[in-house]
């Protein structure tokens, strides 16, 4: 029972030690004017007079027309992707690839007598060099 009271009262003490700080809430206004006194930056000020200086204006929306933009950059001697792209393909540069009759472990194996980097193996040694610090 003791430790009950004892604990009621200290949470009473804290409640009413606590209470006057939760109610002073800043007044922002006071604040703010009190700011303006010090010779702090008026912002309210400030925004008003960009806006009279029409440092803000209005942005319009509108659509960009990308051939048109595409046909000047190539009046300009830009690169043509488009006529590369067709060289490209005329040259074979770029093949289909097709993984339905592919064996992927066959490949790997080819790859691996090729003396391509075994990334199993590495992985391998690198979980035991893990293993052991």
């Amino acid at each position: 029972m003791k430790r009950i009271a004892l604990a009621l009262t200290a949470l009473t003490a804290v409640a009413i030690a606590l209470a006057p700080a939760s109610y002073a809430a800043p007044d922002f206004d006071e604040l703010r004017q009190e700011n303006l006194d010090k010779d702090a930056v008026n912002f309210d000020e400030l925004r008003r007079e960009n806006l009279d200086k029409d440092a803000v204006v209005e942005i319009y929306a509108k659509a960009v027309n990308f051939d048109e933009l595409r046909r000047e950059n190539l009046d300009k001697d830009a690169v043509n992707f488009d006529e590369l792209r067709r060289e490209n393909l005329d040259k074979d540069a770029v093949f289909e690839v097709s993984l339905r009759g592919e064996d992927l472990d066959e490949l790997r194996r080819r790859n691996l007598d090729k003396d391509a980097v075994n990334f199993d193996e590495l992985r391998r040694e690198n979980l035991e060099t893990d293993a052991i610090a």
